[in-house]
């Protein structure tokens, strides 16, 4: 089962969390300094809660999908149909190691589709928060 991925800047992740906990009626899956994530089943959604930036902002958005194949996938897929399709194999994002492709939406939105291989002790794989440049030039952080 794929699933709907929102993640959102917050300026104090401990009241975040108490609010999406209330809200979900389900506690984190995953919490790290400045992260948390909550893998809800019903509405099927990866809430992904990320400290800093502008608060109450979209971090960046995506699908999370069950393999490897299915990012393989929706790149070839991205790729038909004009999009530019940025592909990271086994990258360290958001304290897990994944396969992903991202593309952009109109206005600079970014979009990542990805599978989670298995999980990371860092944010980045160096312990820092990892930031990129999209396609269009817009700014988005694991």
């Amino acid at each position: 089962m794929s699933r709907f991925q929102l993640a959102i800047n917050v300026s104090d992740l401990e009241e975040a969390i108490d609010f999406y906990s209330t809200y979900f009626r389900t506690k984190p899956a995953k919490v790290r300094p400045g992260y948390a994530n909550f893998a809800i089943a019903e509405p099927p959604l990866k809430l992904i809660l990320m400290e800093g930036g502008q608060p109450g902002t979209i971090n960046h958005l995506g699908v999370e999908v069950l393999s490897t194949d299915e990012v393989a996938s929706a790149t070839t897929y991205f790729r038909e149909h004009g999009l530019a399709a940025e592909v990271e194999d086994q990258t360290t994002c958001c304290y897990a190691v994944q396969d992903k492709v991202w593309v952009d939406g109109p206005d600079g939105t970014s979009w990542e589709t990805y599978v989670v291989l298995e999980d990371a002790e860092t944010r980045d794989g160096n312990g820092l928060e990892s930031c990129s440049t999209s396609v269009s030039g817009a700014t988005r952080c694991c």
